[in-house]
């Protein structure tokens, strides 16, 4: 019984045949999988929406950021950037767009920083194809992407905006140099993200 199991070869040829197929499937999936391959896995842990690479970063700063007023926040190591045609009373009541640049990080975020209103927001818009309301609370920096990319349609059509306040509503963004600002902050955040 033991002398018969030794001299049986390990190598059979159905063995033999079956390893063949495993080895050419093996291969060919290898190659076929390769062509696949521009999409690969982000490992690090972070998240991306709002990473700004060199060259849009440096054409932002080199060109389009003389169109803004520039604050320093040394400590977080920001620049902040409100542009220079917003409505700059310090009594009226307002809403501006802010782009925070955050160097340490190479990320650009947008705020909304309102002025002598508190939060929550109610903003109105008004166009030709009616009344659309916003109810905006203070949050974090996707939530304030959400705002952006949720007002963006209407300030786009030109709509005119209100805001509601203790005093009821009033209109904000009712200057055509004030509408246009807006749309130029959006477009050179969005430009930033190079993301739409």
């Amino acid at each position: 019984m033991g002398t018969n199991s030794s001299r049986d070869p390990i190598f059979t040829p159905e063995l033999v045949k079956i390893l063949k197929i495993f080895v050419i499937a093996s291969i060919l999936l290898v190659l076929v999988l390769s062509f696949f391959n521009e999409r690969r896995a982000d490992n690090t842990g972070e998240a991306r929406t709002f990473k700004v690479n060199s060259s849009n970063r440096l054409f932002f700063l080199n060109l389009r950021a003389i169109n803004y007023d520039r604050e320093a926040k040394v400590d977080a190591k920001m620049l902040l950037f409100r542009h220079k045609d917003r409505k700059q009373d310090v009594n009226s009541k307002s809403l501006d767009f802010v782009i925070v640049l955050n160097s340490s990080k190479e990320e650009a975020y947008i705020y909304l920083e309102p002025k002598e209103v508190d939060w929550p927001l109610k903003l109105k818009a008004r166009t030709d194809d009616g009344i659309k309301e916003f109810i905006l609370e203070n949050g974090n920096t996707s939530t304030f992407l959400a705002y952006a990319q949720e007002l963006k349609p209407s300030i786009d059509q030109g709509a005119k905006f209100s805001i509601n306040t203790t005093n009821g509503w009033i209109p904000i963004w009712d200057q055509q140099g004030e509408i246009e600002s807006l749309k130029e902050v959006l477009k050179d955040y969005f430009n930033l993200l190079n993301d739409r």
